[in-house]
């Protein structure tokens, strides 16, 4: 639940945080809602309240107990029970929804409009009957006395479906070319639609005649108001027998009394979007306008803004249930957002638990979030050397900078700046002396920060009083030395112009001139200030100002634009120069030789390189490196005549007159070893080995006694 306050009224979202998925198991449900303090904060007010992708439409049925919404993708209609706070139905549809209405005082009778000319009836049980209507459909509405549904859309005629009699009837005839909306009065039934050329045709459905034309284009605007095109009606409601809102293509919403062609109120909302909805609550006299950005809730009779809401996504239709504060709307989102405000009236009898919540939450106010951290930009984190923090959860990235907890930065400060205490205390001290100071006779002398641009301003401002003087009688306009508006630009050293920067010197291409100039009269002030006094001071500034000046031509900024850039270039290539060196010197592997030389030169209390190798090879020197580097630069001539002096690939002459070359494969180190452990092995066999002759002999000797 997200808590918001706009001019002192509480707004509770009770669809803020975190969503789960529905495919997640229970078990991991539990362990969220444990270890997750947004989830621990979310209230569900009403299971899988949301649309696949988005929602268009929202309404109430009149007995209160059923909430039915419209939306794609696909698309479809869901039912939500108030009662058991769930789910009751979802019924999916060929098409996309226009508009629907609910045609009894609970679900069981529904009337939906399709993008495709289609109408269909729903029932209890489910799908009832489907139609089709001549044009294109963009709005409906229901007269209960007589059973007929008014369907509005692109065409002239406003069609007139008849339920009980289950057959169309002669349609009204209109001088509109297309019509966006249309509602029925509840009072005494008047039928009024509006057009895309900014009127609203009001008809008495008992004689089937129009009775009424309001021309809301004209009216909509007023002075002050920037109009782009013709506005358009794109909104329609009653209230009472008497009043009507009418909202406009252009952001505005207009009051009407019926018995007047005149608008009593033209509200703008200054955003230029089209009014999605218009809703009155008559208990507090308030309206309720929304277009796709915000809802804005206002008094009907001044125009004074009560309150706003302003959802993170786009806004399609907004419901009020009906005698309550909690108010629904339809977005550009999968969730649909439900707000709470108590100032507009309790909670509805289901979740009467929100008054004793918003009670308690009213009775420990919790701090804002934004009082315990310090927002930094990358330049400050610089400065504390906490650049390797981006990216972890200690900062929190937000616009152009980061949010960061105030007691780290606070550590961070005075671990960076020790005497940062000590600074604030001398300055605070010059700033008490310089109050005590001011209070004195008055000297006319250059401010500490940007004395250069003072100078200037002190040398361009006589001229200019003397002309103002002329030209207004003795009235001079004020300085800006002497204007409060501009006295930080000469106290903070943060307003510091840099002259040395690129972008000052290339924007001034003459500054080094005048500069020149400037640093004398600086000089000499500086000296004046020392061995003078206050009255000699002022003449001698006035004295230089006039002296020094010179006609210099100022036609060759071109040369100097020149000249500051190619200064620029050399300066940035002699940067670059001395970078790329310093990568060298730090990145080099050097040779056997170059490290020996290294070594026996190096200087003392200079650390040593240590070099790592990898895992199965055997280190012998530094010249297999170096041996293996020259290989890998070498031509494909020189690798072949190294082989062949090494044995590696034999070349001989064909009959043919090509030539044949034999490659011997170089047998890896653990080969080698492997080999190396088998010779040895035999040898130990050999040498451990005995003689049989000594058999033989006794056999010979046997059988000479037998």
């Amino acid at each position: 639940m997200q808590i918001s306050s706009v001019n002192d009224v509480k707004i509770y979202n009770l669809s803020h945080g975190k969503s789960l998925p529905e495919w997640i198991s229970d078990r991991k449900k539990r362990a969220l809602q444990n270890s997750d303090l947004d989830i621990q904060r979310r209230i569900e007010l009403i299971q899988d309240f949301e649309m696949p992708t988005v929602c268009n439409s929202i309404k109430v049925s009149r007995d209160g107990q059923f909430i039915l919404a419209a939306g794609t993708y696909k698309p479809r209609i869901r039912c939500y029970d108030t009662y058991h706070l769930s789910l009751k139905f979802e019924r999916c549809v060929d098409s996309d929804v226009v508009a629907f209405d609910i045609l009894s005082d609970d679900y069981s009778k529904l009337v939906i409009l399709r993008c495709d000319r289609y109408v269909e009836f729903h029932s209890q049980h489910g799908h009832y009957y489907k139609m089709r209507i001549p044009k294109f459909g963009r709005d409906l509405s229901y007269h209960y006395p007589s059973c007929d549904i008014y369907f509005v859309g692109a065409s002239s005629e406003i069609y007139r479906l008849n339920l009980e009699q289950g057959r169309f009837l002669s349609s009204l005839q209109t001088d509109a070319v297309e019509h966006n909306v249309c509602d029925i009065n509840p009072v005494h039934q008047l039928l009024a639609s509006g057009t895309v050329e900014g009127k609203v045709e009001c008809w008495d459905p008992r004689v089937r005649s129009r009775v009424g034309l309001l021309d809301c284009a004209l009216s909509s605007v007023t002075v002050g108001t920037e109009v782009q095109g013709l506005p358009t009606v794109t909104a329609l409601k009653f209230s009472g027998s008497l009043t009507m809102a009418v909202g406009t293509s252009t952001g505005q919403v207009l009051l009407y009394d019926l018995r007047s062609s005149r608008p009593l109120l033209v509200k703008d909302h200054n955003y230029g979007l089209p009014i999605k909805s218009v809703n009155f609550r008559n208990e507090l006299d308030l309206v309720l306008s929304a277009d796709t950005k915000i809802l804005k809730i206002w008094h009907k009779d001044t125009g004074k803004v009560f309150s706003s809401i302003e959802p993170q996504a786009n806004i399609n239709d907004v419901c009020i249930y009906p005698d309550s504060g909690m108010v629904f709307t339809a977005n550009e989102d999968t969730k649909m957002n439900t707000f709470y405000i108590p100032a507009l009236g309790p909670a509805p009898r289901w979740c009467s638990f929100l008054d004793n919540l918003t009670e308690e939450l009213e009775e420990s106010p919790e701090g804002t979030v934004y009082d315990d951290y310090k927002f930094v930009t990358r330049k400050d984190l610089d400065n504390l050397g906490l650049s390797h923090l981006v990216g972890t959860s200690l900062l929190r990235a937000y616009m152009h900078g980061f949010f960061m907890d105030i007691r780290l930065y606070h550590k961070v400060k005075v671990m960076a700046n020790p005497f940062a205490y000590e600074e604030y205390r001398k300055d605070k001290i010059r700033q008490k002396i310089d109050e005590t100071r001011a209070q004195r006779v008055p000297i006319k002398k250059l401010p500490k920060v940007n004395k250069d641009l003072a100078l200037k301003l002190m040398e361009e401002g006589d001229d200019e009083a003397e002309l103002s003087a002329r030209m207004k009688k003795g009235k001079a306009l004020p300085s800006i030395l002497s204007d409060e508006r501009f006295q930080v630009m000469f106290e903070n050293p943060d307003y510091q112009v840099e002259e040395q920067s690129e972008e000052f010197r290339l924007l001034n291409p003459i500054v080094s001139k005048v500069g020149q100039k400037r640093r004398k009269m600086l000089k000499l002030l500086a000296e004046s200030e020392q061995h003078t006094q206050a009255d000699h001071e002022e003449e001698e500034l006035e004295g230089r100002g006039s002296s020094d000046e010179s006609s210099d031509d100022d036609k060759g900024w071109v040369d100097e634009v020149r000249e500051q850039r190619r200064l620029i270039y050399e300066e940035g290539r002699d940067r670059r120069r001395q970078d790329r060196k310093q990568e060298d010197r730090n990145t080099t592997l050097l040779d056997e030789d170059t490290d020996k030389n290294q070594t026996n030169a190096r200087k003392p209390g200079q650390q040593p390189r240590f070099f790592q190798i990898k895992s199965g090879e055997e280190f012998r020197s530094f010249g297999d490196v170096v041996h293996k580097q020259k290989l890998q630069t070498a031509t494909l001539e020189e690798r072949l005549k190294l082989e062949e002096r090494s044995g590696t690939v034999n070349m001989a002459n064909t009959a043919v007159g090509s030539k044949q070359m034999t490659f011997t494969l170089k047998k890896s180190e653990q080969l080698q070893r492997q080999h190396q452990a088998e010779r040895e092995h035999h040898q130990e066999r050999k040498n451990l080995r005995r003689s049989a002759g000594h058999l033989s002999s006794c056999v010979g000797k046997s059988s000479e006694r037998l």
